[in-house]
This record gives C-alpha cells, sequence and structure tokens, in this order.
C-alpha cells in the first residue's frame, strides 16, 4: 500500500518548476525586431540590411561576438620619463594625462553607447537567421540558406547550430533543391563548411543526373559549376540530355545577355558532351538542324557509330584529349587580389570564349 502511494506520488508532475521556454523565445525575438530596444546594428551584405541585436545577448550566447563588442584593445605600455626630463615637461605630462584617458574612454565600446558594425562576410538572410537563433535559441533551418547559416556558425563559435545544419544535409538534398544549394555554395566556398556539403551534393547530382538536369533551375547555375557537372565522368545522364542542358543554360543565358551568340555559348560545352553516343537519328534530327555543333563533329560522330576503327578517338572529343591531367572537381580559384573565390573546373570562364568554339 505504501509503495503504491509513493509511486502515485512520484508520477505526479513536479508543480515548483514552472518553465515557458516558447513564450520566453516569441518575446526575445520581438525585443530583436524592435530598434528602439535594441544597442547594435549590423549593416550586412553588399546592400548593408540593418539587422538590429542586443549586444549583452550576443556576448553571452558567443565568445566571438564577446570579443567584438566589449573587448578593449590592448593599452599601450607607459614609457618611463627619461633622467633629463624636467620637471616642467613632467608637470604638463601628467596634467594632460586625464584628457588622453578620457578621448581614449571615448573611443572604446561602451555599453550605453550604440554601435554600428559592417558585416561583408554573410548575405543578409543567412545573419538574421543567425541572430534570431542565438536570442531566441530556434531557427528554420532552409537549403536556400543552409550553407551560410552553418558557416556562419562555425564562424561565430556556434558549434550546437552548426551540428544541426550538418545533420539537416542529410534530408534537405534532393532533386528540387540540389541546385538552390550549389548556387549558394559560390558565395561561401572559401569555408571549409561548404566544401565537404559541395562534394555530396556533387555526388547526389551524379545518382540523379538525368532529373538534375532536366530542371529548370540548372539554369541558374555559374556557367563553370555547368561545366563541373557535365565535365564529371561520374555523372548518371545520357549524352543527348547533357546536351540539351547546356542548350537550355546558352538559351537562357542568351536572353540576359543579348549580344553574345548562342553558338559561342554552346561552344563552351561541346568538350564534355559525346556526341558519337547520342543515336544517329537523333543526331539528324534533334541535333544537327539547330546550326549549334559543327558539321565535322556531327560527321566524325556518325562515322564512329558506323565504324568505330574508322574514326581517330582524339576527333571525337579532341578537348578531352587535352584536358588529360586536368582536374576538375571542387576548390578555390581566386582572382589575383584575392577579392574573389568560386566553384570552379581549373581554366573556366563564365565569360563566353572563341577558344572554346570547334572547327
Amino acid at each position: 500500500m505504501r509503495s503504491g502511494a509513493l509511486a502515485a506520488m512520484e508520477a505526479q508532475p513536479d508543480l515548483s518548476t514552472f518553465e515557458n521556454k516558447s513564450g520566453l523565445a516569441e518575446d526575445m525575438k520581438f525585443l530583436a525586431s524592435m530598434p528602439e530596444l535594441c544597442d547594435v546594428t549590423f549593416l550586412v551584405g553588399d546592400t548593408r540590411e540593418p539587422v538590429c541585436a542586443v549586444k549583452a545577448v550576443l556576448a553571452a550566447r558567443s565568445r566571438v561576438f564577446q570579443k567584438m563588442l566589449y573587448q578593449a584593445p590592448s593599452p599601450q605600455r607607459k614609457k618611463e620619463p627619461g633622467p633629463r626630463e624636467n620637471k616642467l615637461r613632467l608637470f604638463l605630462k601628467r596634467s594632460s594625462e586625464p584628457l588622453l584617458n578620457l578621448q581614449n574612454a571615448a573611443q572604446q565600446p561602451s555599453a550605453q553607447q550604440h554601435q554600428t558594425l559592417i558585416i561583408e562576410e554573410f548575405e543578409p538572410d543567412v545573419f538574421r537567421q543567425l541572430i534570431e537563433y542565438i536570442h531566441t535559441g530556434c531557427v528554420t533551418l532552409q537549403p536556400r540558406t543552409l550553407l551560410g547559416v552553418m558557416n556562419a556558425a562555425d564562424y561565430y563559435g556556434l558549434d550546437e547550430l552548426r551540428r544541426a545544419c550538418a545533420g539537416f544535409v542529410q534530408c534537405c538534398i534532393t532533386v528540387d533543391t540540389v541546385c538552390a544549394l550549389l548556387a549558394s555554395a559560390e558565395r561561401y566556398i572559401q569555408y571549409k563548411c561548404t566544401k565537404s556539403l559541395v562534394q555530396k551534393v556533387l555526388e547526389f547530382v551524379d545518382e540523379h543526373g538525368n532529373e538534375v538536369l532536366n530542371l529548370g533551375s540548372f539554369t541558374l547555375l555559374p556557367q563553370h559549376v555547368v561545366r563541373l557537372i557535365l565535365a564529371r565522368d561520374e555523372l548518371r545522364a545520357d549524352e543527348f540530355t547533357k546536351f540539351q542542358a547546356a542548350l537550355m543554360w546558352g538559351k537562357k543565358f542568351c536572353d540576359t545577355n543579348q549580344n553574345t551568340s548562342l553558338k559561342d555559348v554552346i561552344g563552351n560545352f561541346l568538350e564534355y558532351i559525346q556526341f558519337h553516343r547520342i543515336p544517329a537519328n537523333v543526331l539528324m534530327r534533334e541535333v544537327h538542324p539547330l546550326g549549334l555543333v559543327p558539321y565535322s563533329i556531327i560527321m566524325n560522330a556518325l562515322a564512329y557509330q558506323a565504324d568505330p576503327a574508322s574514326v581517330d578517338p582524339g576527333k571525337l572529343s579532341p578537348a578531352r584529349i587535352r584536358r588529360a591531367g586536368r582536374s576538375m572537381s571542387v576548390q578555390s580559384s581566386m582572382d589575383p587580389y584575392g577579392s574573389n573565390t568560386t566553384l570552379s573546373s581549373t581554366g573556366s570562364s563564365d565569360v563566353p570564349s572563341s577558344d572554346s568554339r570547334h572547327n
């Protein structure tokens, strides 16, 4: 009987402790949304979009923000007066020290003054999600901003958020999201978290090649990323689908760059398409009438299909022979001034080049 009473008491909830975490999160979210209640404003990205926050909250949650907002510069070592320094000079120096101390204090961050800082490393949507997480402890992860949030979490020392992003990667890589993930990787390729994620995305693209190449969002990728995908030996896609994807991308590019020839744009992708593997009837009915592929490539492809021994393999994909020893991988490619880092294939360019035309 006694044991039953004890069990009943243990089963009852502990009413001495009350928690309202969801209410606290909503209040903190409201706090960060009201500029008049905040004491720091970040101007984020190229557009300098304002994002407000509370310094004390940022400092408590991130040691990086704590150092950024509160750590004063190291005091300079005082120089001892030389033996020949006369009394008048010592008097003038000492009398001016309080004024100098006041000036130095005015230059240091104060808990009472409102600060404005510029953040160029991350996009406004990404940084806004980071600030929301810091204030409320929760955030809704999205494929479009996932890479940015994961790298921002790593940058500002928010390990739990970084791990959550890494876990979300596994379930967010789908046919519908791969292009958005690759497009966002363009901005964050210099961060270590990006490279491992991009490799996983490319492996997914390899497995679902035909589906990905037929996506409308494929046309939104930078040219060097398109080249990187089409050049992958692991890509499971038929050659005609690769040609159609290049054609779709080229048309989209020419719509926004009307002074550019579609034939020149398509010329940048021909080296990655093995036309001799496209059926002859498809070559003659779907490819040749467009006038975008040089006649010699079409004829060599047809000749190979009739008699493989009659055609030099180098004439089927001459650029593939040139690319021997040239890597096509996820890597950093920085300009001479170190101001731009891109997801690229070695030697590729987003500007249509006459060097890539086929005769």
